[in-house]
């Protein structure tokens, strides 16, 4: 979730209007600019065309801490703005790439930005992330002071201040530049520019992920990225090799309507270098094996290890499962959209994953919140490799991902930015399908995955209906007794969102098919909250949970009544409170902070708990049992 307002719908679908006729913008709700695009300050920058600062300083220098070499895959570059005679706290700093873009403003009107909730009559500045000069706190009291200038007495007659930033940075593949800036973010001017600097290697394959293929647990799909075109390798096992297939995305890829342009086609596009993917074969369930990626040419990825998860009817398995991540800077810049929660939840399940038994991840829809600014695809990915590379991470498509208009979601928002799911399905290959039906079902060891999209037309004569309901009734219960559906939009929510959290007409459509092949748990994210119901159909709660020896909330599905859901979209985004009254009856437990869920499933019991990633605390557990399947029990139905 995090972008949409009412009024912001509202608003895009009026200017999706305008492209067809002449018409003026709306006046900008009051409360637009807040709920729409978030907190950073930075966001709203450049309300006109940028020109160069009168009478700057002629000892001005920008000196980035490489000694010289090019930029390693990933640094954080200290960055040190020398020689100002008036230091001011609106002199700031912003690291741009390609250091070819344009520095002056992006050149359309304000109108093409009120799809973002900017509805200022000027265009904001491309390039991020930046900071300000007062970050260095001896900045304004000119504590590291050099003499630029002696007169004949040996008096200081140009004396200059100077002030120490430091940038994270990772692999763009395109080169990298450090503008300064003064006038701070609502009227800057241009200062000093550092000149370009280049990486080692832009070709470097990099950001390597594992996704799962089918229910056998012996293939492992690989994905990474490189600035390089031709096809590379993914060397695994003993000897075993598999060569990868090449793809890319431009900006006519991207969506957009006519007299607007979207961030990904415009304003916030980066060129996403070339995409690889391999499938390793002829691996075995439960068993470890090392890899690494690339070529001779372009260099090798470290080595690393993943271990396959259980194949589809064993016995047991873990997995984690978390919505509405995103990511934040590893530096005190402020940038387009920052998650606060990613950093610990990331760092939350990477302990988890080297502390325990995890089979899979599952990340539900609102991946990396880049939102058309394709550049901070490349921080995600970066963020979630020490995850990602370990075991199958496997997803779902979320608004953030799909949504625009004309692109055919569901919902006519804004809230991809213009990427309408090219991008997200260029990074995270499903075993889906096909292309825009990102919809899928795998097995693990007692559980039937199935995941939907939110996104894509569900109604009951939709493509992706049937396939539901065609998937739903072929489990087979004797294999895998547990069924979880997935999907990013919940059913359940008590918090009070604009517009509503809660699609009646989604509900009143999907809902009986859960309860129709008796569906034992759902995990949804959008909302960004822990949120657990009872077992729950129509808002009417069917049976509550009993506690058991060790006082967890026990739901007995020896006979079925109806699934229980979980809303897990506490993974980053900033959170959302619940009202201090819930008169919901099926509301049981909520918790409003980052973190995580894990389960844990054998054949007769499922236990799930929500994690706080600040930490590692359980804050909220319920389990699920039933007995042993019988041998060939196919899918039972249950009709509403």
């Amino acid at each position: 979730m995090g972008l949409s307002s009412g009024s912001g719908v509202s608003l895009f679908v009026l200017l999706s209007l305008c492209a067809a006729v002449s018409c003026s913008p709306p006046p900008p709700p009051e409360m637009l600019h807040e709920s729409f695009v978030g907190k950073s300050e930075f966001r709203t920058v450049n309300r006109k065309r940028l020109a160069s600062c009168p009478n700057p300083s002629p000892y001005l220098t920008i000196n980035v801490s490489t000694g010289g070499a090019p930029l390693p895959d990933e640094a954080f570059l200290t960055v040190t703005v020398a020689g100002a005679l008036r230091p001011d706290g609106d002199d700031w700093v912003a690291m741009i790439t390609p250091s070819s873009s344009s520095v002056s403003g992006c050149p359309l009107s304000g109108a093409n930005y009120a799809q973002t909730g900017d509805l200022a009559h000027l265009p904001l500045l491309c390039h991020y992330p930046a900071q300000h000069l007062t970050r260095d706190p001896g900045y304004l009291g000119c504590k590291n002071a050099t003499c630029q200038k002696r007169d004949a007495s040996g008096a200081c007659r140009a004396r200059t201040c100077a002030a120490t930033l430091t940038f994270h940075v990772v692999n763009f593949r395109t080169d990298v530049e450090f503008v300064l800036f003064s006038g701070g973010f609502a009227t800057p001017c241009l200062l000093k520019r550092s000149g370009a600097l280049r990486f080692a290697n832009p070709a470097r394959p990099l950001y390597g992920h594992l996704s799962s293929t089918d229910s056998t647990a012996t293939s492992m799909r690989l994905t990474w990225v490189s600035g390089d075109w031709r096809p590379q390798q993914v060397q695994y096992g003993v000897g075993k090799s598999a060569t990868s297939q090449v793809s890319t995305f431009t900006q006519k890829d991207m969506c957009g309507i006519p007299v607007l342009p979207s961030p990904a086609k415009d304003f916030g596009w980066h060129d996403p270098g070339f995409i690889h993917t391999a499938v390793m074969t002829g691996l075995q369930p439960s068993q470890s094996y090392s890899y690494r990626y690339g070529s001779d040419s372009v260099g090798w990825s470290g080595t690393e290890k993943f271990r396959m998860p259980p194949g589809a009817g064993a016995n047991e398995t873990s997995f984690v499962i978390y919505g509405d991540m995103g990511k934040a800077p590893l530096d005190p810049s402020v940038e387009h959209y920052i998650q606060p929660g990613s950093i610990s939840v990331a760092k939350a399940v990477a302990k988890e994953i080297q502390t325990r038994k995890v089979d899979s991840v599952f990340h539900i829809g609102d991946i990396s919140y880049a939102t058309g600014f394709l550049v901070e695809w490349d921080f995600f990915l970066h963020l979630i490799t020490p995850l990602a590379s370990q075991g199958p991470y496997m997803t779902a498509i979320g608004n953030h991902e799909r949504d625009y208009a004309e692109s055919g979601s569901v919902y006519v928002t804004p809230d991809s930015g213009g990427e309408c799911g090219v991008a997200y399905e260029s990074y995270f290959r499903m075993p889906t399908v096909s292309k825009d039906k990102p919809w899928y079902s795998i097995e693990q060891s007692s559980i039937h995955f199935i995941v939907m999209s939110t996104e894509h037309e569900w109604s009951e004569k939709s493509d992706q209906y049937k396939w539901m309901n065609q998937d739903l009734s072929s489990v087979n219960r004797s294999r895998t007794p547990w069924v979880i559906f997935i999907g990013h939009r919940p059913m359940y929510s008590s918090h009070v969102g604009i517009p509503v959290n809660v699609d009646l007409i989604f509900v009143n459509s999907v809902e009986p098919l859960l309860l129709k092949y008796q569906v034992d748990l759902v995990f949804f994210g959008h909302v960004h909250n822990y949120e657990r119901t009872c077992a729950v159909y129509k808002s009417i709660c069917k049976s509550m949970p009993k506690k058991d020896a060790s006082g967890i909330d026990t739901y007995d599905n020896s006979k079925y009544t109806a699934p229980v859901h979980a809303i897990v979209g506490a993974g980053g985004f900033s959170l959302d409170k619940f009202p201090k009254i819930v008169w919901n009856k099926w509301s049981l437990s909520r918790v409003s902070e980052f973190g995580y869920a894990r389960v844990h499933a054998t054949r007769t019991d499922m236990l799930v708990q929500f994690v706080s990633s600040s930490t590692m605390e359980v804050r909220d557990q319920f389990r699920i049992v039933k007995p042993a399947p019988a041998t060939k029990l196919q899918s039972q139905t249950v009709h509403p």
